[in-house]
């Protein structure tokens, strides 16, 4: 079985991201960059399915400029076989490279790759749109099992997989066919560190560059980015003598009762 897993190059999480100047989007100087860390989720999830002699072969692929090279490097050192670029320098997260236009990039390296199984973060912590994995789901037609907690699948030659979600209500079980989308929730297991021989390692793997012509499709933005705003500073606290008066600061103050 093939499993292809889109990653994506984001602002680190630990970052605590800067605004440009003009507010049109988040100032990247100098700012550390790293895999999306649901893509970690779901390259690890890949790797195990590997372990368990279910999977032949993970490649993985991403979208945009040069040094996204390094998070498919590192997916190839956590276990993937080999990656996938399409090389754009348009921006890849608000206002540039869409959900969409990711979706329909996807679905001809689907076209050219023939995986059994795409697993996939359920959305990216930049601009957080969730949007990608129903979206290509549709477009190729295939059964799709979003916001996954678990996922079973016995022997290579399944047929079927049985995926767990988490939904408002509890947990939800789902048995769907293959080829199949499966995005990823952050308890469906932690990453793996990847260990310096395997980094090493990685750097053979081979990797694929292609051009947005390559793959015929219209990067053209849809949406237009009117602005950013950073959330308002917060007040410190106080505190009260009694209950009396919190009570009335509450009413009378921050009129929430």
């Amino acid at each position: 079985m093939k499993v292809l897993v889109p990653v994506k190059r984001v602002v680190d999480y630990n970052v605590k991201i800067r605004l440009k100047a003009d507010k049109s989007g988040v100032d990247l100087t100098n700012v550390k960059m790293s895999m999306n860390p649901f893509d970690e989720i779901a390259v690890e999830e890949a790797v195990r399915l590997k372990e368990k002699g279910i999977v032949s072969e993970i490649i993985v692929v991403t979208i945009g400029p040069d040094k996204a090279q390094d998070v498919l490097r590192t997916a190839m050192a956590v276990g993937a076989d080999r990656g996938v670029l399409v090389q754009t320098d348009l921006p890849t997260d608000l206002g540039g490279v869409e959900p969409l236009a990711v979706a329909k990039a996807l679905q001809v390296i689907i076209g050219q790759e023939n995986p059994q199984l795409v697993i996939m973060g359920k959305q990216s912590i930049d601009d957080d749109s969730n949007q990608t994995g129903q979206m290509l789901a549709a477009m190729m037609g295939w059964p799709q099992a979003t916001f996954a907690s678990k996922v079973e699948i016995s022997g290579a030659d399944a047929k079927n997989a049985l995926v767990t979600r988490e939904i408002d209500g509890g947990l939800e079980t789902l048995e769907i066919a293959l080829p199949a989308i499966v995005t990823t929730d952050l308890r469906l297991n932690e990453p793996r560190y990847a260990a310096l021989p395997n980094i090493m390692k990685a750097k053979q793997k081979p990797l694929a560059v292609m051009s947005l012509a390559d793959l015929g499709i219209d990067f053209a933005p849809r949406l237009k980015l009117v602005g950013l705003e950073e959330p308002p500073t917060r007040s410190g606290g106080i505190k009260v003598e009694s209950v009396d008066a919190l009570l009335d600061k509450l009413k009378n103050e921050a009129k929430v009762i």
